[in-house]
């Protein structure tokens, strides 16, 4: 955060409008409540009852404030099922915060109208559009479709295409970066192949370092080839965001989390660290994910700590990182 900029004018885009960014306590930066995959909704064998949606996600709300958690950013975008209303009536209930975002991607997931404009030959949306759909939903508020404009997004979340960013992801990340550049709301990436050559994309646009978090950190090709490091280097947050997911090839298990975590503490680099589950809280035409959500600073921590990390770090890496990341500026 800028010196100029006093405590108390320092506030974070919920979907309640802004909240003091001091009073987000502890956060999970990387989650989904209601995750529907795209078209989902039209299945035969798939039913969208929102009363039990609602019943469910405030159990696991609830469950995630009376265990110390105070903020969950929902970081999903557009289209895989945000309903703003829903995390209004949520929040309201639960007394959690909820930050949702705005943002798409990765290109596969884009529906046509986006990957075909009037061009001839058919060309990707420039970034400049993509900012512009992306910045009214922070300014002018979220999209409810059909209906209205509700709460501001309070990030930007974008992903590019997993064997390799495309002109289309390319153009998302670029669009993103804008939009922070223009509302002073963070942005959140995950890469494709190559952690630092997609963390370079939006840091090209002049956006500093430390209002990007780059997710999917804690994935074994990203380690092997020192991005987490790397990305700490550049400013940028290092989210280690499938805390949780300990059977799974593609990632470390928790026990190398935590070392990693620690290792990047000893390099100096505490300040830049994030820490997630990347849970669902109700899934819909894809697998469930039910893990708390407040696994992180239940579980993970007190394994991290037993692993040498300070309870100063742990706290500066669950509630002063996100807060810092989160606040608008």
């Amino acid at each position: 955060m800028t010196e100029a900029q006093p405590a108390a004018s320092r506030t974070v885009n919920t979907v309640l409008g802004p909240v003091p960014a001091d009073d987000l306590g502890v956060v999970s930066v990387h989650e989904a409540l209601l995750s529907v995959v795209p078209g989902a909704e039209h299945a035969y064998d798939i039913t969208i009852d929102r009363a039990e949606i609602f019943e469910v996600l405030s159990r696991k709300l609830t469950d995630f404030r009376e265990r110390g958690g105070r903020t969950i950013v929902d970081s999903t975008g557009m289209f895989h099922g945000r309903d703003v209303r829903l995390y209004e009536t949520l929040s309201r209930s639960t007394g959690v915060h909820i930050v949702a975002s705005t943002g798409m991607g990765p290109e596969e997931l884009l529906g046509g109208y986006f990957l075909t404009p009037q061009t001839n030959p058919p060309t990707p949306w420039p970034a400049e559009q993509f900012a512009d759909l992306f910045t009214k939903e922070v300014t002018e508020g979220m999209v409810v479709p059909r209906v209205e404009r509700r709460g501001p997004a309070g990030l930007v979340a974008t992903t590019a295409t997993r064997d390799g960013m495309t002109p289309t992801d390319e153009s998302l990340f670029r669009g993103a970066a804008r939009t922070a550049l223009t509302t002073g709301v963070p942005v959140s990436i995950r890469f494709g192949a190559d952690a630092v050559h997609d963390l370079d994309v939006v840091l090209d646009e002049g956006l500093a370092g430390d209002r990007v978090v780059v997710g999917g950190l804690d994935r074994q090709d990203a380690v092997a080839a020192g991005a987490p490091l790397e990305v700490a280097r550049r400013g940028a947050y290092v989210a280690l965001d499938h805390v949780g997911l300990d059977d799974d090839g593609a990632h470390l298990t928790d026990r190398e989390r935590a070392a990693l975590v620690v290792e990047l503490v000893a390099a100096g680099h505490a300040s830049r660290i994030l820490l997630s589950s990347n849970a669902i809280g109700v899934a819909k035409g894809q697998p469930g994910y039910d893990l708390p959500y407040s696994y992180v600073s239940a579980t993970f921590v007190p394994l991290a700590t037993s692993l040498g990390l300070s309870d100063a770090d742990a706290r500066r890496i669950l509630v002063d990182n996100p807060r810092d990341l989160l606040t608008v500026r």
